[in-house]
C-alpha cells in the first residue's frame, strides 16, 4: 500500500535530543534530507502554497522561502521565518520573534500535519498542483488502462469516506480478469497517493501526477498503469 509523505521519515528518537532551540546539533544528513519545497495546504482541499525549507542557520532553526505565495490562501504563513525540528519526528515553522506559527506532527504512514480543526497537510507535491485531492473531488468515473491507451477496467469512486477514511468503489462489468480478481471494492487518500483496495487485503497504490490523473507507484512494481478521469470536473 503507497502513501505519499515526506521525502525522509525520521525516527522521533533521532530528534529527541535536538530540539527546536538544538539547530546546530542536528545530524546534516538528517537535515539536508528533510530540505526542499513542500505544499502546504488544508486537508479540506482549499487552495494552499509552496514553502522551501532550507538548510542555512535562522533564528531559531533554519531558514525558509516561499512566503509570499502563502499571502493570500493562508496568511499566517505569509509571517514564516525560520522552520525546526520539533524534538518529536515532526516539525515547526516560527515567525521572525520565533512564535511557532504551525506545528506538523509526525503521521506515521501519512505526510505531517497540524492537528488543528481543519488539518494542513506538509506534503511532496507535482508540480503545479496547489491543493490537495478530497473525496468528493476525486468522486465519479475514472478508467484504469496502460499508458498506451490499453484499457483494462473503468470503475465508480464514490465521495463520502466512512470513519476509516475509505469510500466505496464499484468496477463495472467490463474489467479485464486480471483486474477482477483483486475484487477492489473501496479507495482511500493519503495526501496525494490514491490506494485502491478490496475486503480481503488486496490493493495498488497511484500517485497523482500535474495533470489531476494518476500512474501506478513505482514502488508497486510490474507494469505500468494509470487512472484516468472519465468524467473530468
Amino acid at each position: 500500500m503507497i502513501r505519499f509523505m515526506l521525502r525522509l521519515t525520521i525516527p522521533a528518537a533521532a530528534l529527541l535530543a535536538c530540539g527546536p532551540a538544538g539547530a546546530q546539533d542536528i545530524d546534516p544528513d538528517i537535515l539536508t534530507a528533510q530540505a526542499g519545497t513542500f505544499l502546504v495546504a488544508p486537508e479540506d482541499g482549499r487552495a494552499g502554497c509552496r514553502l522551501t525549507l532550507e538548510t542555512d542557520l535562522a533564528i531559531g532553526g533554519y531558514s525558509l522561502s516561499g512566503q509570499d505565495s502563502c499571502s493570500k490562501p493562508l496568511p499566517a504563513l505569509a509571517e514564516a521565518a525560520s522552520w525546526n525540528f520539533n524534538g518529536n519526528g515532526g516539525l515547526i515553522m516560527m515567525d521572525p520573534t520565533r512564535r511557532v506559527i504551525a506545528r506538523f506532527v509526525e503521521n506515521e504512514g501519512s505526510p505531517m500535519k497540524t492537528e488543528d480543526k481543519t488539518p494542513l497537510l506538509l506534503v511532496s507535491a507535482p508540480d503545479g498542483i496547489d491543493r490537495l485531492p478530497t473525496f468528493s473531488s476525486l468522486a465519479g468515473t475514472w478508467v484504469m488502462q496502460r499508458p498506451e491507451g490499453e484499457k483494462l477496467c473503468s470503475m465508480t469512486f464514490e465521495g463520502t469516506a466512512n470513519a476509516d477514511g475509505n469510500a466505496p468503489l464499484s468496477p463495472s462489468g467490463d474489467c479485464t480478469a486480471n483486474i477482477a480478481r483483486l475484487k477492489l471494492a473501496i479507495w482511500r487518500i493519503d495526501g496525494f497517493g490514491l490506494t485502491l483496495m478490496s475486503h480481503d487485503g488486496s490493493s495498488v497504490g497511484f500517485r497523482m501526477r500535474a495533470d489531476g490523473n494518476f500512474d501506478k507507484s513505482r514502488e508497486e512494481g510490474g507494469k505500468p498503469l494509470s487512472l484516468i478521469r472519465r468524467d473530468p470536473h
